[in-house]
């Protein structure tokens, strides 16, 4: 009995393993399905650019070819330039995204859990919120001067707006009959908060990081126009003081594969903060 047993756990224990292989195979198979798809439309479109750019019906000193702009990426790749200002890019954003995110919690946490701080804070935010990101570079330099400071508080309005508006939407949204079943079972106001409210809020939240990390990016552009001698930014701003439109789309696509990546690791992070979720999509 006790040899039949063991085989038996044996057996349970592969079949559970075999299942996670399978579950595994499925998921893999999927996500290469989606990047097939999601690639076809993209690798389309250079295709037909290129071929309008080959037989003139794109001017080149409008829109050059795709071979032309990745020889220009490859050119600034070799000489070094373009990791600098990748680099410098990216670090100004991520600290913007830092600041701009930490001020959202803590005003959004405020004004979601308080009401009185609601009718003391949110009206003033929602005015700035009003304000287009260019107005603000004139006063920012004239504050802070054309250093990083001013850009990366530039990037760190950007980032706060929606990361504050949609976890303030996620916290006064929880359903009220959580809360009061969560009275029944005795929570205190902390526990409440961090059982309940907090975990509700999650998606919210996480839509707003990826949105605010969208609205950084869009934001570094204006930043790097306050004197930048290194950046993505200033190359945008290069190619339209030399007349060298493959510098100004080099630096348009660079911002799309490191905006497209970033946010896809904040939605791998999403997935895995929300894998207790009852999706209607299955992944």
């Amino acid at each position: 009995m006790k040899h039949k047993g063991e085989l038996t756990s044996t057996v349970v224990v592969t079949n559970r393993i075999n299942e996670k292989k399978g579950e595994r195979t499925k998921r893999d198979f999927r996500g290469g399905e989606a990047l097939i798809l999601g690639s076809i439309i993209p690798i389309a479109l250079v295709i037909v650019w290129e071929i309008l750019s080959r037989i003139g019906v794109f001017p080149a000193y409008q829109l050059p070819a795709p071979t032309t702009i990745l020889e220009t990426i490859r050119g600034m790749a070799q000489d070094g330039s373009l990791w600098n200002h990748i680099g410098i890019t990216t670090f100004r954003v991520f600290l913007g995204f830092v600041f701009g995110t930490i001020a959202a919690i803590i005003l959004g946490s405020l004004v979601g859990f308080y009401k009185r701080a609601e009718q003391l804070f949110d009206p003033m935010i929602q005015a700035f919120r009003s304000i287009p990101s260019l107005a603000w570079v004139p006063l920012f330099i004239l504050w802070m001067g054309i250093g990083e400071p001013s850009k990366v508080t530039m990037i760190a309005v950007g980032v706060f707006f929606p990361v504050y508006l949609n976890l303030v939407s996620g916290i006064t949204g929880v359903d009220r009959k959580l809360i009061e079943v969560g009275k029944m079972y005795g929570l205190n106001t902390f526990q409440l908060i961090k059982r309940v409210i907090l975990p509700a809020a999650l998606p919210s939240f996480l839509v707003g990081l990826r949105s605010g990390l969208g609205l950084g990016w869009m934001f570094v552009v204006a930043a790097e126009l306050m004197g930048a001698s290194k950046g993505l930014g200033y190359l945008l701003v290069l190619g339209q003081n030399t007349l060298s439109p493959e510098t100004i789309i080099a630096s348009i696509i660079l911002f799309a594969i490191i905006g497209k990546l970033s946010d896809w690791i904040l939605k791998l992070v999403e997935k895995r903060a929300l894998r207790w979720q009852d999706s209607l999509v299955q992944s």
